[in-house]
Parts: structure tokens; sequence; C-alpha cells
């Protein structure tokens, strides 16, 4: 297959693009700088892209995004919102307009589009819900509205928090864990929607493969946690103590209130309904055994 990546160069982008290749795909990387071989230039700031050189590709994968760790400032709130429809506009337009269009298009989105909803249980059915973030998700995935209304397939999967060690949130929670500063954030009592990276790599093969997956596919593993549950697991996977509590105070001297609300001791229990129903297994259900693997893989 010929498969094109924004974002390929990122912590999943990367993994996915090297994953691809192995399956024996052709990848092809849309990138900002002077494209060489196997790149495709684009700028969706400027509204540009080499529009003849995605001609006759399978897939498209979009995964580009402006990172929302941050304080959010009214101009951070702007660059994040941007990025998202503006890249997402300007592709599935242009692959709207192709003589030879790709069969799929997968526009990635996040778990934050459904709020904050405390212990309610939350599947593809559920609406979205209130605040930033799930503004940001629902216009993100209505962006590619262009690309379906052509007969692309779209699909939108919306990630969890992804385990990995070497990127992501985990690999920032590493360093203090490992000294034994570990702590759960604010209560603990908030639910966290996480995945492992082999799973999420697994999964995109097989959204690709099925054709019957359209529209929105939670991309987390069947069994949340607490965020006081992953904070214990991972400490005794590490062997260390983990007795801190991040206080939200201290979270909102450093992030702001908005962003800390809704990230940090936000709480989403998302399950994935679509997924299984369409024939896939998560290789980690379950917390323990995804750590496990992913500290000491063998």
């Amino acid at each position: 297959m010929k498969i094109a990546i924004s974002g390929a160069t990122g912590f999943l982008g990367a993994h996915l693009a090297t994953t691809l290749r192995k399956q024996g795909s052709d990848v092809l990387a849309l990138v900002r700088h002077a494209p060489g071989g196997g790149e495709i230039g684009w700028d969706p700031d400027a509204g540009t892209i080499e529009r003849e050189k995605l001609e006759g590709v399978d897939t498209v994968i979009h995964l580009a995004g402006e990172n929302i760790a941050t304080r959010w400032t009214a101009e951070a709130k702007r660059r994040i919102l941007e990025s998202r429809v503006r890249g997402t506009g300007l592709l599935a337009s242009t692959l709207a307009g192709l003589a030879r269009k790709p069969r799929l298009l997968i526009s990635v989105s996040a778990v934050g589009i459904y709020g904050d909803r405390g212990d309610e249980t939350l599947s593809e059915r559920s609406p979205p819900g209130a605040g930033f973030l799930a503004e940001v998700a629902q216009a993100w995935e209505a962006a590619a509205q262009p690309a379906r209304d052509a007969g692309i397939r779209v699909v939108h999967p919306r990630f969890g928090m992804i385990l990995a060690a070497d990127g992501g949130a985990l690999a920032k929670m590493l360093p203090p864990f490992r000294l034994g500063l570990g702590g759960r954030l604010g209560s603990g009592k908030q639910w966290m929607s996480w995945v492992a990276l082999d799973d999420v790599l697994s999964a995109m093969l097989h959204i690709i493969g099925n054709q019957g997956l359209q529209g929105a596919v939670n991309l987390v593993a069947p069994e949340p946690v607490r965020n006081s549950e992953f904070t214990r697991v991972l400490a005794h996977e590490l062997h260390r103590p983990a007795l801190f509590t991040v206080p939200s105070v201290a979270l909102y001297l450093r992030f702001g209130r908005e962003m800390v609300d809704e990230v940090l001791i936000g709480s989403a229990r998302v399950i994935p309904e679509r997924l299984p129903a369409a024939g896939f297994s998560f290789r980690f259900p379950a917390l323990g055994p995804a750590l496990a693997h992913i500290l000491n893989p063998a």
C-alpha cells in the first residue's frame, strides 16, 4: 500500500511509519520543510500542499497537531485549535478533489471530546462533553467532512493516553517515579483512559484493513483506571514507593486552572466498543501487564 502520514516524525508517527514499512507499505511523510524523496510538502497555515503527490495514495493518516501539554493562554488555545482544524480541512478538501482519491482517511482525535464526566462510562455512542478540548475535538473531526462527502472512508481514532517508555506522558512520569517521588494527582479519583503503544499500532493496521470501520473509534484499553490505581501500579512495576500527592493548587500554578481541570484531574472513563465489535483483540487490556511489558520488554 501507499500511505501518506502527517506528523510522521513525532512520537506516534515515527513508530507507525516503521510498523507500516515493516508490513511492506510505501510511506510518504507530509513535511513543512522543502520535501525530499518520499516526502510531500505542505503548509496548513498557508493552505498549500503538493496535491499531485497525493494522487494514487491508498490511505492518508493525519496525526499532526499542536501539543496540548502547556499552559493554555489565549494564544496557545488558538494554536491548538487552528493546528488541528486547518490541517484536517486542507487535507480533506485536497483529497476530495483528487482524480485518484484514497480509500481511507484516518484523522485522529482524542477522548477529550467527552469532557470531564466523573464516573460515567463513555463509549462511541456517548455525546460530546463540555470544555475547550471537547470543542476542539468536535471541530477537528468535523473538518474532515469534505473527504467524507467525496466518498472517502473516514475514521477518527479517539486516543487516550498512549503508554510507551520512549515518548508521551509515561516517559515524562518515569524519572520522578524511579526516584520514588511519584504520586497521585489531586484526589486521584479521576479516571484515566490509557492504551499501550503496541495495541495502538495493531489497531491502526486493523482499521486500515477493516472496511466496515468508519467514524469515531475509541482507541483505549478496555479497562480504564483511576489515577490513584495508575500511580500504585506504576510504582509497583518500578519497585518504588509512591507516597506523594501533587495537590491541585500546585498543578494550577504550573499549568493554569483550565488545562489542569480538563487534562490532569478531569475524569474520562472511556471504553472501546467498535474495535472489539470489528474483531480487534487488545494484547494488553489491563494496566499491570501493559506496564510490565513496556518497562521490561522481553
